[in-house]
């Protein structure tokens, strides 16, 4: 993996993880309402996981905010 898409990969996770804690979830409520294990969404957290586009739905329906919010990376 080149250090350039492992640095999106790290971008969106820390967004997920920013949209988490606002809203006050824990990683295991937010993994309970996207119907993913809590594991699955640290790796997301912490950059390790690519996720498909199924599943950036999923966590955004369970944050409940909209898909292309997920995007606006830093």
């Amino acid at each position: 993996m080149s250090s350039k898409s492992s640095d999106v990969q790290k971008k969106f996770g820390e967004k997920i993880r920013q949209e988490r804690t606002k809203i006050g979830l824990s990683q295991e409520e937010l993994g309970f309402k996207a119907s993913l294990d809590r594991t699955y969404i640290s790796g997301i957290e912490r950059g390790e996981r690519n996720p498909s586009l199924k599943i950036i739905v999923k966590v955004a329906k369970a944050l409940k905010t909209p898909t292309f919010e997920l995007f606006k990376l830093r």
